[in-house]
């Protein structure tokens, strides 16, 4: 049974340091492991045709790679890259492509051993150990809501960047105020800055990046995600309870039902976002 501390957890998603996140991410997930059978850590893009967590997570993935243009790209670096499956996702679909693992999460790199194409790197976000202009995709899959300052995220993905490069984002945003009466539980549990999608837009805009594409996905991320757990949440509970104590799984439980709600009343969303350099727009 993994020992978890309620209060340790809190801590953690209220002060949301790097040092916090490691934390939280090293003990819970392992959590979405367990629920989902594999090694994506990522909310998923849920159609018709990904009716189960890995399928969806895939799906993104294959999404995400797609608007980032990855069929074109030599060298692209996945900022906050988890257990590495987007990654190797990626590498087996495009093998002319070499990526960089970025994560400061040291045991997350070290999940899956030496992989071809792919090199780990044990780095924070807002100081990237790559050359100026020597990259031709930044890649932050369900990751940037953690960086802070998120302007100094996207200061060093424009310095890497090669004019003719991508910054590609997938990211929960809310969509107004954040406080606990619109979020409830979430505010809690949602262990991530809650920006607001004019907010992204804006410092975007601001630091030298042009959008190219946008699209919100919010209803095909939260709600067949939360639809897929009340379904099968005896089964799902089963694995949980084998290595957590049952309130993890409560927790769990009434988080994403609140997430469902707040989908619905269009409080939180998800967006894909592309963007290039503002340079590039006369070339």
């Amino acid at each position: 049974m993994v020992s978890i501390n309620p209060l340790d957890v809190l801590l953690w998603t209220f002060r949301r340091n790097e040092k916090d996140i490691v934390n939280l991410y090293t003990t819970l997930s392992p959590v979405m492991q367990l629920a989902t059978g594999g090694s994506m850590l990522n909310f998923g893009y849920w159609s018709s045709k990904c009716i189960d967590p890995i399928s969806a997570q895939n799906n993104l993935c294959t999404v995400f790679g797609d608007l980032a243009e990855l069929s074109s790209a030599k060298h692209a670096v996945d900022i906050g890259s988890g257990l590495s499956a987007p990654s190797m996702l990626w590498r087996d679909s495009f093998p002319n492509l070499h990526l960089d693992c970025v994560n400061i999460n040291f045991n997350q790199l070290s999940f899956s051993g030496p992989q071809k194409n792919i090199e780990f790197i044990n780095s924070t976000s807002t100081n990237l150990p790559f050359a100026n202009d020597s990259v031709d995709r930044v890649l932050a899959l369900e990751s940037a809501q953690h960086f802070k300052p998120l302007s100094d995220f996207i200061n060093e993905s424009k310095r890497i960047l090669m004019k003719n490069g991508l910054f590609v984002l997938a990211i929960p945003l809310t969509l107004g105020e954040s406080s606990f009466r619109k979020l409830g539980l979430l505010k809690f549990t949602w262990s991530s800055e809650h920006y607001t999608l004019d907010y992204l837009k804006n410092i975007l805009t601001l630091n030298g990046f042009s959008i190219s594409s946008e699209k919100l996905i919010g209803s095909n991320v939260y709600d067949p995600l939360a639809d897929y757990y009340i379904e099968n949440r005896t089964s799902l509970k089963k694995l949980l309870l084998k290595n957590y104590p049952s309130y993890v799984e409560n927790i769990l439980f009434k988080s994403i039902k609140k997430m469902k709600k707040a989908s619905e009343e269009k409080i939180i969303d998800y967006v894909l976002l592309k963007c290039t350099l503002k340079s590039n727009l006369n070339d």
